[in-house]
């Protein structure tokens, strides 16, 4: 028994020191108004298993052919993936769905997978989508002005809104508080990434989150687009609030070089 309880501790150690990547569910949220965030993308990858597109990771569209999403969300390759807009149920093959190839994969030239930083890509689409009510660009921050703690921000993802429940099909969505980085650097004191380029958000009790699968989609602020769901330790866990790439002048240019 007592190796068993020895066992189990050292378990409980290794997780809580373990970042994971944001990505299947939205917690403690609720399902978004169909097509409220005709922005949003899904990106697909490829199953050979089940021999269909399954939703992988979360973007938002920011030109007729560029989607930005996160970095890590490369670890599978290009011709395995089909970007769809215009969706709120995944499963539902709308009139109102655009769907896209990817042209090119281009993640930050400082990503470091490791550190977990400069989580940010470009998705070049092999097509240009057709702006409607269903699909429309988000617009990028002009500044790249930093977002005060306190501030309350929204996020949406497709995914499962707690475990063991299955992949949610509709597009669910949560606002999480934006907490200081020198308290959230106490939290991840083993963890380097909580720089200025960085927002951390989440709610201090634990009950809304972003998670696995919401990876790349993007976190608005007072209605303007200031992050990109990045990592966390586990989900929705108190003292644990998520990590998202901040839209700083660190990564403006670098973006509008690019799609121009």
């Amino acid at each position: 028994m007592k190796w068993l309880q020895y066992t189990l501790f050292i378990s409980l150690i290794v997780v809580s020191l373990t970042p994971t990547y944001h990505g299947v569910e939205i917690i403690g949220g609720h399902e978004a108004k169909p097509h409220s965030k005709p922005f949003m993308a899904s990106i697909q990858k490829y199953s050979k298993t089940i021999g269909r597109y399954v939703h992988r990771c979360g973007g938002a569209l920011i030109e007729r052919r560029w989607v930005l999403t996160a970095a890590h969300c490369e670890s599978f390759p290009k011709y395995r993936i089909q970007v769809v807009l215009g969706a709120h149920s995944l499963s539902k093959r709308g009139k109102e769905q655009q769907i896209f190839t990817v042209q090119r994969m281009i993640p930050h030239q400082r990503y470091d997978s490791k550190l977990i930083t400069n989580d940010i890509m470009l998705l070049e689409l092999n097509g240009t989508a057709t702006l409607n009510q269903f699909v429309n660009v988000l617009k990028l921050p002009t500044t790249g002005k930093d977002v005060k703690k306190g501030a309350i921000c929204n996020v949406a993802g497709w995914g499962k809104s707690k475990p063991p429940a299955s992949v949610s099909d509709t597009l669910q969505e949560v606002n999480v508080t934006v907490i200081d980085r020198d308290v959230c650097s106490e939290y991840y004191t083993y963890h380097p990434a909580i720089s200025r380029d960085v927002l951390c958000a989440g709610d201090k009790m634990g009950g809304r989150d972003s998670c696995t699968g919401d990876s790349g989609g993007p976190l608005l602020c007072n209605g303007n687009y200031n992050g990109i769901v990045s990592f966390g330790c586990g989900c929705a866990i108190a003292n644990k609030p998520g990590v998202y790439t901040r839209l700083s002048k660190s990564y403006l240019p670098w973006i509008k070089e690019i799609i121009q």
